[in-house]
């Protein structure tokens, strides 16, 4: 296997205010690619729900970075909180100025740094077909949803209406049987109980076929949250509360086949790799 001596590795917490919040993402810079086993070695190590790779392209293209992202189990498609934190590290370090456009898997992805610290993803919008949920997925979410929704080929997920806020809160899914359900995961959602606390709606989102029991805050289910509630609730710009341990905001701005997705960052950990 081909070694990196002294390849920086920082650890970011995204759609976070403070340290320890949010969710963790491995952010790796490097000059060109290498071999997957490698991209897949580091991400299993770092062992956080996604860990970003990224490189430089040249000048006069249309995306300046590559990026990609790994689970500790596989590479996926499309994530909201790792793309955010390689943003966040790319402008704390002076390694990009002004708006950062990704070639990623699910096309660019631009990534916009405000002066108050906020940082905003450009991402295409999840389009929504209602699904039918099977008796077995019920019980191994553990609720009866009021509606289901398939969110189309990038996101790969299961987006689940529950009655109320408590239920989504309350969920204990069977992770292992909930894993045959969709491509990726299962979002499960509801109106807040209380706006005035801050945010419009709930979200839990269940990854175990990709190696996430849980995660934390997930940016790109917010694609698919933000055309939702937009459509329920009649307003495009919402604040979305991914009610895990850890817990994140997302702010949303849906733009038709666009969605914005505002949040912070924070480094947390920097070191080097050295195999």
């Amino acid at each position: 296997m081909t070694t990196h001596p002294r390849t920086r590795l920082r650890i970011v917490d995204a759609f976070a205010e403070r340290p320890f919040t949010g969710n963790p993402a491995g952010v790796v810079l490097l000059d060109a690619f290498p071999d997957d086993t490698w991209l897949q070695h580091v991400a299993t190590e770092v062992n956080h729900a996604e860990t970003a790779f990224a490189h430089p392209l040249p000048e006069g293209g249309a995306a300046d970075w590559a990026l990609r992202w790994f689970t500790p189990a596989t590479e996926v498609d499309l994530c909201g909180h790792a793309t955010l934190a390689t943003a966040h590290v790319l402008h704390t370090t002076g390694a990009a100025t002004g708006p950062v456009r990704f070639a990623t898997r699910a096309g660019v992805l631009v990534a916009t740094a405000h002066d108050n610290g906020d940082l905003t993803l450009d991402f295409p919008t999840a389009p929504l077909t209602p699904a039918e949920l099977p008796a077995a997925a019920v019980e191994a979410l553990g609720a009866q949803p009021l509606a289901a929704y398939d969110t189309g080929p990038h996101l790969g997920d299961l987006l689940v209406e529950l009655p109320d806020e408590k239920t989504v809160r309350a969920l204990t899914p069977d992770h292992r049987a909930l894993a045959q359900y969709s491509e990726r995961g299962v979002i499960a959602t509801a109106p807040a109980e209380d706006p005035a606390r801050g945010y419009d709606f709930v979200s839990r989102g269940f990854f175990p076929r990709v190696g996430i029991d849980e995660d934390p805050v997930t940016g790109s289910a917010h694609t698919a949250l933000a055309p939702f509630w937009s459509g329920r609730l009649g307003r495009t710009e919402l604040t979305g509360l991914q009610a895990s341990a850890r817990s994140g905001l997302v702010r949303t701005d849906l733009r038709g086949d666009r969605t914005l997705l505002t949040g912070r960052a924070v480094t947390v950990i920097e070191g080097d790799l050295l195999a």
